[in-house]
Formats: C-alpha cells, structure tokens, sequence
C-alpha cells in the first residue's frame, strides 16, 4: 500500500498500515459512524445533492480545495487555473477537458468557484473557491476522520473535527504532494470506483449501504427504487446502476418485480476496502499538518501559517 512512499512523501515513519485498519476489529463500527457523518453532510441539504449528482464532482471540490490552498502567486507553476484543475483530475480518471469544463461552469454558476485574471498576466484566469465551497469541504473533511477518531481515540484529530478553518487550510496544503499516490491507491478499487462513475453513484451506495446497517442485518433486503426519488435522478438510472452492481457481484436484486436488493458480502469487504485506503491517505495527512500547526507557539502564528 505505497508505504515507503509514503513516507518518503510524510518525512517520517508512519504510525498505522494499512493492515492495521482493513483488520481492526472495530471497522464496522467505524463502517458505521462514517455512513452516518455522510448523511448528516448531505442528508439535510438538497442543493449540495443535487449539485453532486454528476460524475465527477466530487473530485472537483477536493480537488479545487487542494490547489488554492496550495497555491503561491510569486510562483507560477503553482497557479490554481484551469489547467492545473485538469491536471488533477486527469490521476482520478477525469481526462475529457469538455466533462471538466462543464463540471467547472456549473460550480461557478451557483457560486462555488469564481474567476479573475491573473496578476500581471490577463491572459491567464485564476479560480478562487468561495466560503460556500470552503465551509462545504470542511464539513466533508471533518466527516471523513469520523472513523479514525472511533479506532483511534488516542490520536488528536481535535483541529480537523472541530471544523478549524485554519488548520482546513493547511490540512488541504498539505494534500498536494500526496495526489498522486492517492489515485494510484484509488484505482486499486475498482468497485467504489463503479459507483463514482455514475451519476450520484456515491450517494446512492451510501444510501442503500446505511438502509442495510439500519435495518440490523447486512444482508437484509432494502428497497433501492425510493432513492431515485431521493436523490432526483431516473429509476432507469438507478436500476441500471444495480444492474453494473450485480454483474460486479456487489448486490442481488431481489423480490417481486425486482424491486429490492441484497447487499452481497463482496459490496462490504470492498467498501471497508476502500475505507481503509481514505483513512489510511488522511492519517497521514493529518501527521504532516499536525507537526506545523503544534510547532507552532499560539494561535495567531497557526493562522498565519495556515494563509
């Protein structure tokens, strides 16, 4: 799992493997609490849902959050412009510069990302998120160290779940040079990756995954068709969804008329999977971001060292 890489990229020894996490006997707990941060992310606001039910944008909001946090306008080969947008994408899988302009267009439209040219150059447009993609992406972030701080209650993860907007910055500052590992890691996981390729693909898995753990049995059969409704997509899209989930081996469609599905024990080991890479990828992450933000002596110097 990449760790002498990452390492290498960390400066130091990390402090959990891989194994560590995918073998914790706790996992389903944490399974669980993670599913549950999702849903109260989204669960309560239909734009962020509906704004993220095409492929791929998901992606461009970390993406986006990533490069401006890291972005030095005395060096240019660190502008936050489209091309550089492009160029992250392109690791996860995103190479049509028509689909990314499109994703791009439609997050300027409702006030996520803005542009203005850059300085001293005219002829290259800068992109700048706004608070509202910032207080979005802190709220995601904090979601996704919910699981680590249930296995890993020894280790302080405090800045992050607080939603600190300062250490956000630096947390995302500190992704960048771990991109690319993380798509390689990314593309070990073909069956999350079934799901980001669709259509509200991550939202609908979350969805069915959560109604399963609700129901108190993991291979309970739950309706899939209400998501559609849900999450406004067509129940055409959904059926067809679950029908790439079952030739994957992920779910059986079950009952009268095809109607509900059962969540095969393939769909959780691949999930807790892939879990264990993103917990593993923010651990850390979180390492690096932690050793400048307590080095520092108060928390004016953490805010500047966060700007």
């Amino acid at each position: 799992m990449e760790r002498a890489e990452l390492e290498r990229l960390a400066g130091r020894r990390l402090r959990l493997s891989f194994e560590d996490i995918v073998n914790h006997p706790g996992l389903p707990e944490a399974r669980r609490a993670y599913l549950d941060s999702f849903t109260e992310v989204y669960g309560g606001d239909p734009f962020l849902v509906r704004l993220l039910l095409q492929a791929g944008r998901f992606f461009v909001f970390h993406c986006a959050a990533v490069l401006e946090a890291a972005q030095d306008l005395s060096r240019r080969e660190t502008w936050f412009t489209v091309a550089a947008l492009k160029q992250q994408l392109a690791m996860f899988g995103y190479a049509s510069p028509r689909q990314i302009d499109h994703l791009l267009a439609r997050l300027c439209e409702v006030g996520f990302i803005e542009q203005s040219r850059a300085p001293g150059d005219g002829r290259v447009r800068l992109l700048a998120t706004t608070n509202k993609l910032r207080s979005h992406h802190t709220e995601w972030l904090a979601a996704h160290y919910v699981p680590l701080a249930r296995l890993y209650p020894d280790h302080d993860y405090s800045p992050v779940l607080s939603r600190d907007r300062a250490f956000h910055a630096l947390h995302c500052r500190a992704c960048l040079p771990f991109t690319a590992v993380g798509a390689r890691l990314m593309m070990t996981l073909p069956d999350t990756l079934l799901f980001f390729a669709h259509a509200a693909g991550p939202l609908i898995q979350y969805a069915l995954l959560k109604a399963a753990l609700d129901a108190g049995d993991l291979a309970a059969q739950v309706p899939y068709m209400d998501v559609a409704d849900r999450f406004g997509v067509s129940r055409t899209h959904v059926r067809n969804l679950m029908k790439s989930a079952e030739a994957a081996g992920l779910v059986r469609i079950v009952g009268r008329g095809g109607r509900n599905i059962e969540i095969l024990p393939r769909h959780w080991v691949s999930y807790d999977r892939g879990l264990a890479v993103g917990m593993y990828l923010h651990d850390v992450v979180n390492l690096v971001a932690m050793q400048e933000w307590t080095k520092q002596p108060n928390e004016d110097a953490r805010r500047q060292l966060a700007v």
